[in-house]
């Protein structure tokens, strides 16, 4: 039935169109060069190329959409001189011109939403500024939720909106009906409204940053073709144009849907790839038409579409499953067709026709409406859906920047352009964004193949239903397993994706219910989980870590590498320590675990989804220093295994002649050591802050070294536990993780880090002024601990939540778990300074509930070095007669 009616209002010759679809990918799209499809303003900003082009550039941006011009803006209006932008045809060309322009404050992530609320702060300002009408609309947007679960799913996201910047609030069904009148109410259970939201002009939008751009100094130059790019030996760039050759000090590829082409040039695979988006426009609906105020968009999320009024009629964009989406890869084969830019495919509504029949359901005025045109066209996506942003990571390259991949530019396109910027000008990112990090997909596992089912997926999943601990399968595994991965699924393990790896979240018994029930509340892990963490505390278990990031730095310069890198001293040989890379603002970048193995030879562990970030971060100081020392990644050459627990040293004990007594083999030590006949680099350290010691070994030996642990173990009850456990038992130590309670958004005073921090050494490591003019103006707020008052079933906090306090917002949480050992519900939150005294009680948002949260002295449970110390200190004073009371 949809089809009948949406054929209606387009005529034979587009009905005709509609035929069986081509076998053939390039034979699947219509060349029909055509004017933006949104209502545009058609203000050229730059004329045909001049027969110079200017021969050096502080910056080349190539791409002219509305990514690339956002950032020439951004730079230009910051003050750097000699910005220059490139297009290979005429700017918007390729996804720009053809977007529906929405714009958003929400995201379901954290950081994201940054770059959405500038943007649309930027959007209401432009005009002014440029004089150039973008065609911004803002009556706000509605999602809307049919099920129990998107109830659920709104309040989640409510508890993660209060600390953020932009306003947002649910409604009810009947103010749902109030601001949209149109809509079915049987359908709505409730809204989650975002005032400001709406819809702009892609065309205009350009139009105006290229405006703003050259008004502050940067040219613009159309119709000039990139043809190569060559990375000189100081690390800047001979940008070859179809008119000659710039000289840039850095590049960034902003070429949308030829990113991946431009990347090619200097051998980079970026991980990108077209999909198909279609959208239909209706003609004049008379209930729209009749309308005096613009009806919000919504978001439709159960249908999986978007609508919004489009003049006096609709505009529907939907996003089909994953098994009717169609990908364009065979671009990715063979390149973009020569002369695709302002042109769109062949439209093909059998795809989207579920779709549309939902948004018949949900706003019934549709199912009568004239539907008069439909735009099918490329948009670029990554394999999870969020751009590649920041500085690009290869062997050796410099200054190569990326702005590609963005699914939703539109919306993007001012926040990116001002994070790069602020990230140029000032050598460090101004806030957390690392999901969007360009260097998260390996090349040892992110092929062609797995981006292709990532992208399938992430378009399908558009509006599925965002869960905590979310785990999406398309594509896995990957390369990068670890010699026991079959072994563990046999025995039960649950695995999480982390960087290509697969590792197990937790392990599922004989009675246990099984697989991956994501929800909002304690599912079917955490009975499972608890028995888990009981085992570190009284036996021992077996985890495997081999999705550690590890590198290896050697030379004669690596001591003050490091020394000048690192807040923290360089550890002494043979021993380990806890290090931070800070930035110049005295934020956290990165932790590291270092141990050193020679006198210029160490050894660095970073967490698996920070790799390629701490090791760009090392090799771009160690290559703007002038230190002579090499940094390899080992990450995929070495494996890991993790056993802790009491019984974790009888273990070991059986399997070695090597002293690993507590004098013998102390905490933070580091020893190449034989277990059984797999020699090991094993250090006496543990995540979970029990005994226990961290296993480094040849990856090809991982089966081996497990079964021998496990054969040895048997005696002593040794078993498997997961990140779910770790994570659960760091936390009642006190443990800070990084991308938690250490990101760049924190300093490590307020996190509680001074002790890894030495201000005092002699060398002037980065960030070591800025850290010294916090001590002299004081902190703000501070990192604390608390017991959170919930529900039988949860849910326990997870990071993120709001903090409240006499109903004003006063912080945030970064992490949370249930605590089995202490058997409470805890959090680490951000508080200000007057709120951070234990026994303090604030508020945690969880599910639409203010839940008591109460701060405690940290931390609950004593990490196991620290109960030996006292045990040994206690057994002292008492051979002496000496009694405390």
């Amino acid at each position: 039935m949809a089809s009948t009616v949406l054929v209606k209002g387009l005529g034979l010759a587009a009905a005709a169109r509609w035929g069986p679809r081509p076998q053939s990918l390039f034979t699947a799209y219509k060349l029909h060069t055509t004017s933006s499809p949104a209502n545009s303003e058609e203000r050229a900003t730059s004329g045909p190329l001049g027969k110079r082009l200017k021969d050096k550039a502080e910056t080349v941006i190539i791409g002219g959409g509305c990514v690339g011009t956002g950032l020439a803006y951004h730079l230009a209006k910051a003050g750097q001189k000699d910005v220059v932008l490139l297009e290979k045809t005429e700017l918007t060309a390729g996804s720009t011109w053809h977007a529906a322009g929405l714009t958003t404050l929400f995201h379901p992530g954290i950081n994201v939403k940054n770059l959405h609320y500038y943007s649309i702060w930027l959007f209401n300002e432009l005009e002014k500024e440029t004089g150039q009408n973008v065609g911004f609309h803002s009556p706000g947007s509605i999602r809307i939720a049919s099920t129990p679960t998107r109830v659920d799913e709104f309040k989640y996201q409510m508890q993660r909106q209060g600390w953020n910047k932009a306003p947002q609030w649910l409604l009810t069904p009947e103010e749902v009906m109030e601001m949209h009148p149109l809509l079915n109410k049987d359908k709505i259970l409730m809204g989650l409204y975002n005032p400001g939201d709406g819809h702009i002009d892609p065309y205009s939008l350009t139009q105006a940053y290229a405006i703003g751009a050259r008004m502050y100094g940067a040219d613009i130059y159309q119709k000039t073709n990139v043809t190569g790019l060559d990375m000189r030996s100081d690390g800047t760039w001979n940008v070859d144009t179809s008119h000659g050759t710039i000289h840039a000090q850095r590049v960034v590829n902003a070429a949308g849907f030829w990113s991946h082409e431009l990347g090619l040039m200097t051998g980079f695979e970026l991980p990108l790839i077209p999909v198909h988006h279609q959208y239909v426009i209706t003609g004049t609906v008379p209930e729209v038409k009749a309308r005096t105020q613009e009806l919000p968009v919504i978001r439709d999320l159960e249908g999986s579409y978007y609508l919004r009024q489009e003049r006096d009629g609709i505009l529907i964009g939907p996003y089909e499953t994953q098994d009717k989406m169609e990908l364009q890869d065979r671009w990715i084969a063979d390149g973009v067709p020569p002369g695709f830019g302002k042109e769109l495919f062949e439209s093909d509504l059998d795809r989207i026709s579920d779709n549309l029949e939902a948004a018949m359901e949900m706003v019934p005025v549709f199912r009568d409406a004239d539907i008069t045109r439909i735009v099918c066209g490329p948009i670029m996506y990554t394999p999870d859906i969020l751009p590649l942003m920041g500085p690009y990571r290869a062997q050796g390259v410099q200054n190569y920047w990326c702005a590609a991949g963005f699914g939703y530019g539109v919306i993007h396109s001012g926040g990116a352009g001002k994070y790069l910027t602020d990230w140029i000008l000032n050598g460090e990112p101004p806030y957390d964004l690392i999901e969007l990090d360009p260097n998260r997909f390996g090349e040892t596992w992110c092929d062609r193949q797995y981006v292709a089912e990532k992208a399938r997926e992430s378009y399908g999943y558009n509006n599925a239903v965002g869960y905590p601990k979310e785990e999406r399968f398309a594509g896995r595994p990957t390369a990068r397993v670890s010699g026991i991965y079959q072994t563990l699924l046999d025995k039960g393990a649950e695995m999480g994706f982390h960087a290509g790896w697969e590792q197990p979240n937790w392990f599922m018994l004989e009675g246990d219910v099984p697989g991956y029930q994501p929800s909002f509340r304690r599912t079917n892990w955490f009975q499972p989980v608890g028995r888990e963490v009981e085992l570190v505390l009284t036996r021992a278990g077996v985890i495997d870590l081999t999705p550690f990031g590890k590198f290896e730095i050697k030379g004669p310069d690596s001591v003050k590498f490091l020394d000048t890198l690192c807040a923290n001293n360089v550890p002494k040989v043979g021993k380990t320590c806890i290090s931070h890379m800070l930035t110049p603002r005295g934020r956290v970048y990165a932790e590291l675990t270092i141990s050193r193995l020679g006198q210029d030879h160490f050894f660095a562990i970073t967490g698996s989804g920070s790799e390629f970030h701490d090791l760009r971060w090392m090799e771009d100081h160690a290559l703007k220093g002038g230190y002579n020392v090499t940094i390899s990644n080992v990450t995929d050459e070495i494996g890991v295994l993790g056993i802790a627990g009491p019984r974790s040293r009888d273990v070991l004990e059986k399997l070695t002649s090597d002293d690993l007594s507590e004098e013998g083999f102390k905490f933070l030590g580091c020893h190449d050591i034989t277990l059984g006949d797999v020699a090991v680099r094993a250090m006496r350290i543990s995540y979970t802050g029990e005994l226990g010691w961290e296993l480094y070994h040849a990856r090809e030996d991982t089966a081996r070294l497990y079964e021998t642990l496990m054969s040895a173990g048997q005696e002593f009850g040794v078993g498997d536990f997961g990140t779910y456990a770790m994570g659960s038992l760091r936390l009642e130590k006190g443990f800070r993780g990084w991308g938690a309670e250490m990101t760049v958004d924190n300093n490590p005073l307020e996190a509680g880090l001074d002790f890894f921090v030495k201000l005092n050494k002699p060398a002037d490591f980065v960030g070591k002024q800025a850290l010294r003019t916090l001590q002299e103006e004081g902190l703000s707020r501070k990192l604390v601990c608390l017991t959170v008052e919930v529900e039988e079933n949860g849910p326990d906090a997870e990071g993120n939540e709001t903090i409240w306090h006499e109903g004003q917002v006063v912080g945030n949480t970064t992490s949370g778990a249930y605590a089995y050992q202490v058997q409470k519900s805890i959090a680490y939150a951000y508080v200000p300074l007057h709120l951070a005294e234990p026994g303090t009680v604030v508020d945690v948002e969880l599910l639409g509930s203010r839940r008591p949260a109460t701060v405690q002295q940290e931390p609950l449970v004593q990490t196991e070095p620290v109960r030996t110390r006292l045990a040994r200190k206690k057994s002292a004073q008492t051979a002496r007669g000496v009694i405390n009371v």
